[in-house]
């Protein structure tokens, strides 16, 4: 009943109260495009299936999602799920664009179990070198590289917001392409903030100085008719909080080709990202805390509201108030971990300490509402 009177107060007192984050909220996460040859039957119900594997993907957070017998059982089944497709044409090719039902995908991922990342992200900026030969260049989001829409590319069909480096004077003024390079991280730290990261991850493609001096030896003797030149790529994720926090670096990845590469350091990079961010289905887990600010109705709806948004949060209930705190008991879809991880991406709940304000109970943290 509780629930249904913050709606019932938040559209008759509280309107236009505007609940911008500083988190990315991802569109589209429900559809998906895929290239096709016709308008035919057979072309529309192979691209239809191939969208709901990508939107599961997307809403999941993972391949891995399509391996499990739950989901895995649905996938011919995309009828159910899709509510609308269209087509659309881009230069040469042909595209299907398909919608599919939120609560019917969701609620496959509740029946399975399965871990549902919600719309709200983590910003991740990129920075990308490519050594060729002895010249390193910093791919930026203005480059006349193929990389960039690979990267443009992936973060559509993951829903992983990536930010890539304006490289303009204020870019350079901060950081250059060997800082970056040597993965120095307070260059790369500062360099970072602008961009208002939640990750910051440096990748390295080389055809050079990553490569084993069997395979220097193969490309510098150039190649014969079907002989391409060896590439390797690392990468390194960074705190975008505390520069001293050591970076954690990737294994190295070697191939033939540069695309294909970064995009599976990408989809590595996602991976990981992910498990930091996925809500768990399989557990409800109660959490209380105490919002030690409040000091008007106003105020309380901002909060209750805020709390009710969160995709982390399943039911949100008062059960305590002493002069300006508020006690909320949570029911969390997912881990307390998750939780938190969501209120740091949106940065209005905020954990601190103040002597002049009262703590109910020692145990049960104590956020300050940080938005007026």
């Amino acid at each position: 009943m509780i629930r249904y009177w913050f709606v019932f107060t938040i559209i008759f007192t509280s309107f236009a109260i505007c609940l911008s984050t500083n988190a990315v909220e991802v569109k589209d996460l429900y559809v998906a495009k895929v290239a096709v040859e016709s308008q035919g039957s057979n072309d529309r119900n192979r691209a239809l299936k191939q969208t709901l594997r990508a939107v599961l993907i997307k809403v999941g957070g993972h391949q891995s999602v399509l391996n499990h017998q739950a989901i895995k059982a649905q996938l011919n089944r995309y009828n159910n799920f899709v509510t609308h497709y269209r087509y659309e044409r881009r230069a040469e090719q042909q595209y299907l664009l398909a919608s599919f039902d939120e609560a019917k995908i969701n609620q496959l991922f509740v029946d399975a179990n399965l871990p549902i990342w919600g719309s709200l992200r983590p910003q991740v900026v990129l920075w990308l070198v490519d050594e060729q030969g002895l010249i390193r260049q910093v791919v930026s989001e203005n480059s006349n590289s193929s990389l960039v829409e690979t990267v443009a590319e992936f973060s559509s069909l993951r829903g992983l917001p990536i930010a890539m480096p304006l490289w303009d004077i204020t870019d350079t003024n901060v950081i250059s392409a060997s800082d970056i390079w040597g993965r120095f991280s307070q260059p790369i730290y500062h360099a970072s903030k602008r961009y208002q990261a939640e990750a910051i991850i440096v990748v390295r493609l080389s055809d050079n100085s990553l490569l084993t001096e069997e395979q220097l030896i193969t490309n510098a003797a150039g190649c014969e008719l079907l002989c391409q030149s060896a590439v390797a790529l690392d990468w390194g994720y960074l705190s975008a909080d505390n520069v001293d926090l050591p970076p954690q670096f990737s294994k190295r990845y070697q191939g033939f080709n540069r695309s294909e590469l970064l995009s599976q350091a990408l989809s590595d990079i996602t991976d990981d990202i992910y498990q930091r961010y996925a809500l768990s289905t399989e557990e409800n887990n109660h959490f209380e805390i105490d919002v030690a600010n409040i000091d008007s109705l106003a105020r309380y709806v901002q909060v209750s509201q805020f709390l009710q948004e969160l995709s982390s949060v399943q039911a949100v209930r008062l059960t305590q108030a002493e002069g300006q705190v508020r006690r909320f008991s949570l029911t969390l879809l997912g881990s307390k971990q998750a939780f938190l991880a969501s209120l740091k991406l949106n940065k209005v709940l905020n954990q601190r300490i103040d002597i002049l304000n009262p703590i109910l109970d020692e145990k049960v943290p104590v956020f300050y509402w940080e938005r007026l």
